[in-house]
């Protein structure tokens, strides 16, 4: 199996987030996405990480700027997906989850 790059925006389906994630300090991962007019569903998480980058004021803090997760969807393709913390800019602020790659199933 060969991993894609894509690097495009998905669209969350609002109804299928799960706002418990808030309380940890994470974003709403959307059980369901639309990606090039087609809904997928998430069926499991597979991993999940974060990456960090250096404050930009100039302090040696380092703050989250994504939100990774490697998940299968119910068709057996695997994605990696991410949700931007900041928006690269004002015109991309609605555009903060993407499709980074995937890896379709085997057949």
């Amino acid at each position: 199996m060969d991993a894609h790059l894509i690097s495009e925006p998905i669209k969350p389906v609002v109804s299928s987030m799960r706002p418990s994630w808030i309380a940890r300090g994470e974003p709403d991962m959307p059980r369901e996405f639309s990606w090039r007019g087609q809904v997928y569903t998430v069926a499991d998480v597979l991993d999940r990480w974060k990456e960090t980058g250096p404050c930009t004021s100039g302090s040696d803090e380092q703050y989250v700027r994504k939100h990774w997760f490697r998940v299968r969807t119910t068709d057996g393709t695997e994605m990696s997906i991410y949700f931007e913390r900041h928006a690269a800019s004002r015109r991309e602020r609605t555009r903060r989850w993407w499709l980074f790659s995937l890896t379709e199933k085997e057949t």
